[in-house]
């Protein structure tokens, strides 16, 4: 089994979504010790936004482009054979400012690629390529935003991952912990809440 484990919260050591999604890869391991993981932290090495250059390179199939497009595009293409050669993708990440960090973002960009991860039917339909894999979230937030609550409506962290992994053909697996800005007890009383949901992940 191969396990890509990435990681999208500046918050370093002070991180939920980073304390969630490394038990979730303990969790994964224990019962398969033989599993290759592979780890990206996108806040530590950040992938670039898009570019004009960068969407119009992919289109070409002219090979000259200047050094640092180059380098983009080798990036790009290692990231999307990164997702495509795991059988397990574990991603944490925070609710910051109502959506996703922009580093998740940029890397969903360079992951949602026509003819790779989906395809468009004769139809216009939209099929997923990527639906052969599973895919658990580590969602951190710091407020109550879950569903039925009064903040749900301004969630666009979860909801938006979800979209993009749905758009590929994936129905993700969902640990979270809210309301950890709320003070000491709450923060802790969501971890342990969570870390009761990874122990009963089945690995």
């Amino acid at each position: 089994m191969t396990i890509l484990h990435i990681d999208s919260s500046i918050l370093g050591g002070y991180s939920v979504s980073r304390t969630l999604s490394a038990e979730i890869v303990a969790r994964l391991t224990s019962e398969r010790p033989d599993a290759q993981v592979a780890y990206r932290d996108l806040a530590a090495s950040p992938v670039p936004h898009l570019s004009g250059a960068y969407l119009t390179a992919l289109q070409s199939t002219e090979g000259q482009h200047a050094p640092d497009l180059r380098a983009d595009l080798a990036l790009g293409a290692t990231l999307l054979d990164e997702f495509l050669a795991a059988d397990t993708v574990v991603i944490g990440f925070a609710l910051y400012n109502f959506g996703m960090p922009t580093q998740l973002k940029a890397w969903f960009d360079r992951i949602l690629i026509n003819g790779r991860t989906f395809r468009y039917t004769a139809e216009g339909q939209v099929e997923g390529l990527a639906g052969d894999k599973r895919v658990i979230l580590a969602v951190a937030r710091g407020g109550f935003y879950a569903s039925g609550s009064p903040m749900a409506p301004m969630e666009h962290a979860e909801t938006h991952v979800r979209t993009a992994l749905g758009f590929v053909g994936i129905n993700p697996e969902v640990i979270s912990a809210e309301g950890i800005a709320v003070g000491p007890a709450q923060r802790e009383q969501a971890l342990a809440a969570a870390t009761t949901q990874i122990a009963a992940l089945a690995a």
